[in-house]
Formats: C-alpha cells, structure tokens, sequence
C-alpha cells in the first residue's frame, strides 16, 4: 500500500467526485473497504489516511445536513446561514456569527443543497432553482442555486428549538419583563384575540409557542402554517400544513383553504402561524364571527404599521380597506410587536390596541413600550394603557387571587 497521504481538510474535489462515482457504478455501501478499493480503481494514492479521510469527508457529506450538522446541534442556535462557498454564519439571538467551516467550492455547496431539498421530498435544479421545505427534524430548508444567488449557492436553515420554550424561559433570557409576562398572560386568559409582530428573526414564532402553552388544557387548539414550526407544549394541539404544487403543477394546498379546514375543526384556539397572503382575509373574519383568543404573526416593522400591513395583504385577496379596518377593529384585541436591538437581543418593545377613529381608520395606540435605560430594562405607559387595563384587569384579579404567577 502506497504510503502518500492526504490531510482531511486537503480533499480535492477530483477525487472525492471520482470515489462517488465508483461507489454508485458498483453499488457497495460506503466503507473504507470500498473506498479503499474505489482509489484503487481510479489509480489514486491508497494510503490509510487518504482512505480514512475520504470515507469521512463522504459520510460527513451523506448524514444529516452533512457538514453543517454540528452547527445545528449547538446550544441555542437558531439560524445556519451558507453564503455560497465562502462565509458561514450562525444566529445564537446576539446577531449573526461567521463560523470557521470550510465547505469546499461551489460544487459542493451545490450538491449540499439539493440533497438537503431531496430529503425534504422537493426538487432543486436549474429548472427549478429554488426551495422552502421542511425537514424531518423540524428544521426548515431555503435554498437558492447559483447563478440566481449571489455569491453562489445559498441555504438558510432554520433551526427548531430542542424543546418548547416557556414564558418564564423567555422572561429569563431578557424578551420580557416580569411586568410585560403577567399581563401578556392575562390576555391569554381573557381570551383576546392578538397578532404577533416584528421583523424576520425577532421571535415571533418562539413568543406565540410560548403563549400557546398558556392555554388553557381542556382547550383545543388548530394551528394552520405553511411550513410547521410552531411546537407549543399544550396536550391538545393538531395542525394543518401547506403544500406547494408538485413538478405537475397540482396538489397545492394554500393557506386560506386550510384556515376554512380548520375553522370546522371545532377549535377553542385558530392560531395561522405567519399570515402572508389571502388567508388574512379568513382570518380576520373567524375573529369576528365569535373564535376569540385567535392568533398569528405578522412580519411588520412596528405596531403602527400593522394596520396598513394587513390592508395591503386583503386588498390583494378583494377586501377593500374599509372592510379590512372595520374587522381589524372589531376582531383583533392586541399587538404584541416584537424588535431586536443594536446587538441583536430580542425584546417584546411594545403592546398596542387597535383604535378606530371617527373616519373609520384604524390607529394603533401604545399600551406599554418596553425600552432599555442604562442597560435595564424600563416599561412606559402609553396612551392606551388604561384600556389595556381594563382588558385584562378583571382576569389579573382573578389569577392574583388564585395566586398565579
């Protein structure tokens, strides 16, 4: 056996391609035995830590999300982020991170990308270069293929949290104030139909699974999602997921379709995970129609744009504006926007209530503002702080009384 070696972190792509190429040709399972004997057949240097590294690299490769698998095991992790071969980022909830991995050139990256689509049952070529999939594990796959994406190949990967988190979890790591947590869990109480809001990677997702766990459990709750990410710990929850077409072009299953599915599902709680598109308009007209305690979340960039976001995504589906504001006023309790600050902490920055004025326009007014103050954490009153008061005041009274926390 020759004794030229070759460093694990050194693999050309050339070889790594050729020993693929014998493994599939002859159909053995991956082993240093046949990778041994797959350099052999392509005439390359057969040293023992050249066959040990290429059967790694390979295994690595082939097993879960391959290189980037201990990056999705990190504590805390939310977010795996590929630029292309060159840069690879994580989100920890203190702002992105560029991590030291090397992912070989673009063809790897590529060929990554599209096994990872392939186990989440999609298609990823030139044809069709992009995918949004779930994976088994929960995590949810975006990919981009090179020359549409830019510096190359680009995945995104957003990673489910091990477990649900609490409201005290979050009170802990800093999104809420004690003060904030006992009136948000007074809203869950009165039955108030709310929306979460905030920019993308602010929490949204992770504060309405924590206030679903609030719910009451002899409560059902339907949750409708285009991809499933919401994992409350609650004993009666069922979910409904979207679909895409297939390479056909049939059996898409959008996500105003499944919120009239779910409103015949006998739900105590309609929760739609991140309202987008049409289904506002469904949704909008459950909380109206006596479904309270309804949720969902909302990308918006403040509380007080939420009215015109929400105008902008049912005019698309037919609902003129002044529909859109009389059901947003009538239907919808709360605000619970969310905001990352400088160095990229998320905090629960505001609860506002919709407010209709004499012409017919909705407003919202800060109940509470969340603000930091020489590091510390400070809750101002707003306008419509007495209104949220008397919401969730006679519910407070009671969980005092009952001694909750």
């Amino acid at each position: 056996m020759s004794t030229e070696t070759l460093e694990p972190g050194s693999l050309e792509a050339g070889i790594l391609d050729a020993v693929r190429l014998a493994l599939s040709r002859s159909g053995a399972p991956l082993s240093p035995q046949a990778v041994a004997e797959a350099l052999r057949a392509t005439g390359r240097p057969v040293g023992d830590a050249t066959v040990l590294a290429v059967h790694e690299r390979l295994v690595r490769d082939a097993v879960g999300a391959g290189p980037l698998e201990p990056l999705l095991r990190l504590p805390g992790v939310t977010d795996v982020l590929v630029n292309g071969a060159g840069a690879v980022h994580i989100d920890r909830g203190a702002g992105l991170e560029r991590v030291a991995l090397d992912l070989g050139g673009e063809p790897e990256v590529r060929r990554l990308a599209q096994r990872l689509a392939a186990a989440g049952g999609r298609r990823l070529d030139d044809a069709v270069p992009h995918v949004d999939v779930r994976l088994a594990d929960g995590t949810r796959l975006h990919a981009v293929l090179a020359p549409v994406a830019r510096p190359g190949t680009l995945i995104s990967l957003r990673v489910p949290s091990a477990r649900p988190l609490a409201l005290d979890d979050l009170v802990a790591a800093g999104t809420l104030t004690p003060g904030l947590a006992r009136v948000v869990r007074a809203l869950i109480r009165a039955r108030v139909a709310f929306l979460v809001t905030g920019g993308t990677g602010t929490g949204k997702t992770t504060l309405l699974g924590s206030l679903l766990g609030l719910v009451p459990p002899a409560e059902r709750i339907v949750v409708v999602e285009d991809a499933a990410e919401l994992r409350p710990d609650h004993p009666h929850v069922v979910g409904l997921e979207g679909r895409v077409a297939n390479v056909e072009g049939a059996g898409a299953l959008d996500l105003r379709l499944l919120v009239r599915q779910a409103l015949r599902m006998r739900p105590d709680r309609l929760v739609v995970g991140e309202v987008r598109g049409a289904e506002v308009v469904d949704l909008l007209a459950a909380l109206n129609t006596g479904h309270d305690g309804g949720c969902g979340t909302v990308h918006a960039n403040s509380a007080a744009d939420v009215p015109a976001r929400l105008e902008a995504l049912a005019l698309a589906a037919g609902l003129d504006r002044a529909a859109v504001h009389s059901q947003l006023a009538s239907g919808v309790g709360a605000i619970l926007h969310l905001a990352r600050d400088a160095r990229g902490h998320r905090r629960l920055a505001e609860i506002a209530l919709p407010h209709r004025g004499r012409d017919g326009w909705v407003e919202m007014r800060t109940a509470l503002r969340h603000r930091r103050v020489d590091g510390r954490g400070r809750i101002d009153p707003g306008p419509a702080a007495d209104e949220l008061a008397a919401l969730v005041g006679a519910t407070a009274e009671a969980d005092d009384a009952a001694g909750a926390p």
